[in-house]
């Protein structure tokens, strides 16, 4: 019962934001998951800029909001880990700004904060694992097909963190 609620106010808040839950069905390896296609670097800023900001925002509410203390854990993880994405990030595209959130994103976190207790921590993690799943294939493609050097050494140093991220929140899926 839990995942079905969870499930829909990730829809819900997917919906509104014009996103889609296709990418739920992904293969596991960013290798397989993403195609070599072309991706300018202004696109893959933007969106991992976004991304991230979701990522560490919605983890600093998980800090506040969480009931148990793996999920607590997974946050501050998230929190660390996508700070220094940020600055990497930064250095690499030789970007100054954080940038914003997309709709989609501010939409999820508007989500987020609404959430009741009860309801918070199975979103969070759904919300986690659609994120993570689209993390690793914006890094796989821009990896693959980027438009500048810098930024792909980048994406692809970072993936296999992406990586680490995604498989830790299936974990997460399963246990709660």
């Amino acid at each position: 019962m839990k995942n079905i609620i969870s499930t829909s106010f990730v829809a819900a808040a997917l919906l509104v934001s014009g996103a889609s839950l296709s990418t739920a069905k992904m293969p596991a390896k960013a290798d397989t998951a993403a195609p070599a296609m072309n991706m300018d670097k202004g696109s893959f800023v933007k969106q991992v800029q976004s991304s991230n900001m979701f990522e560490i925002e919605s983890s600093k509410l998980a800090q506040q909001k969480a009931r148990d203390g793996d999920v607590k854990e997974f946050a501050q993880q998230m929190i660390k880990d996508h700070t220094k994405v940020g600055k990497d990030l930064k250095s690499a595209a030789k970007v100054d700004a954080d940038g914003m959130l997309s709709p989609k994103h501010a939409a999820m976190l508007e989500t987020l904060k609404g959430a009741s207790e009860q309801e918070f921590q199975p979103l969070y993690i759904e919300m986690q694992n659609v994120a993570h799943m689209e993390a690793v294939t914006l890094f796989a493609t821009y990896a693959k097909g980027g438009d500048d050097d810098a930024t792909k050494a980048f994406a692809k140093k970072t993936l296999p963190t992406l990586e680490m991220h995604k498989m830790h929140v299936a974990k997460l899926v399963a246990a709660h």
